[in-house]
């Protein structure tokens, strides 16, 4: 399974080998900032175009050079609509800009349940971990105890599960092709082989295996019982726990598309759910190049075209920059 954030656990001195010029970075965001008004062309150019290391050793370094966190700094100079909030994701490290996407989630009345499964469900045991350290740096509070107080049934279930962080580690003595039909045998008893659901059991396979494995097993699925993995969860589960765990399986199976996927989702229908879009756009910063492969392959539509057809202003300007910049 692919992580979505960047190698940046370095020690800080580290930090002009990485990112050169990181002083002057930052100074160019102290002057787009300073006196009265904003430059908003210059934090588009300057952080739109960094890619997600590059953006995690400059809050660190402009909170040490200015005594001011960059989130702060961009939520008190572009103010709290899409482009403001694009810009404080874009100015923290990616795991607290998932921290502040999973707060929005939850705050208020409801759940924003789509946009909350996207982030933990179809993560790296890694990411997964930096995760829920993140939220407890932020909040004091146990994530996984969060989520069980929004949520219920068998969507808490699978998202409590994809936060343990429970996958195994391919092992090409113990998942044979064996194994792969033991499993295969299991989820077939779990979901269509019989008379209810085992959601658990379901829940159980898609966690703990491997990418690799769990190919295997979809392959051998197919080949046994006439339907793949996810077509067996749409028929088992209920539409937003289908959704979820599709997705998990499909971010395991083949990420960029299903990245591209959500990106696509985003924009679909009438009007944009521009806060859908944001979250995608930045999330999937790290392996943008690949999605906008799969993307153009899917839909036959750039990313940026569809960027383009569907936001407006400095909003539309900070998303074009992120994705003409990803590498």
């Amino acid at each position: 399974m692919v992580s979505l954030y960047p190698p940046v656990v370095l020690d800080s001195k580290e930090f002009d080998k990485i990112c050169p010029g990181l002083n002057g970075i930052c100074e160019q965001i102290h002057k787009a900032c300073k006196g009265w008004g904003t430059n908003e062309d210059t934090l588009i150019r300057v952080l739109g175009s960094k890619s997600p290391s590059e953006r995690f050793f400059i809050n660190k370094r402009y909170q040490e050079v200015y005594g001011k966190d960059l989130d702060d700094l961009m939520k008190s100079e572009c103010g709290s609509g899409d482009f403001g909030f694009a810009l404080r994701l874009l100015a923290m490290p990616s795991d607290e800009a998932d921290v502040q996407l999973l707060k929005k989630c939850v705050a208020g009345l409801g759940t924003n349940e789509h946009i909350l499964y996207t982030i933990v469900c179809g993560r790296t045991n890694a990411d997964i971990d930096l995760l829920k350290k993140a939220w407890y740096n932020t909040y004091n509070s146990d994530l996984a105890q969060v989520l069980a107080s929004e949520l219920s049934g068998d969507f808490e279930r699978l998202v409590i599960n994809c936060v343990q962080g429970v996958e195994e580690e391919y092992d090409a003595q113990v998942h044979t092709t064996e194994k792969a039909e033991e499993d295969a045998k299991k989820f077939y008893d779990a979901g269509q082989g019989k008379w209810g659901t085992d959601e658990k059991g379901l829940f159980n396979i898609l966690c703990s295996s491997s990418p690799k494995h769990l190919s295997n097993i979809n392959k051998v699925y197919v080949d046994k019982y006439g339907y793949s993995l996810a077509k067996g969860l749409e028929k088992e589960l209920s539409k937003g726990t289908g959704d979820a765990a599709i997705y998990h399986l499909n971010m395991k199976l083949d990420p960029y598309v299903t990245a591209a996927g959500q990106i696509k989702k985003a924009c679909a229908g009438f009007g944009t759910d521009e806060f859908a879009l944001t979250a995608h756009i930045i999330r999937f910063h790290q392996i943008l190049p690949e999605v906008q492969v799969a993307h153009e392959k899917m839909y036959e539509k750039s990313l940026l075209t569809r960027i383009d057809s569907e936001t407006r202003g400095d909003y539309g300007k900070l998303l074009r920059t992120i994705v003409e910049h990803a590498k």
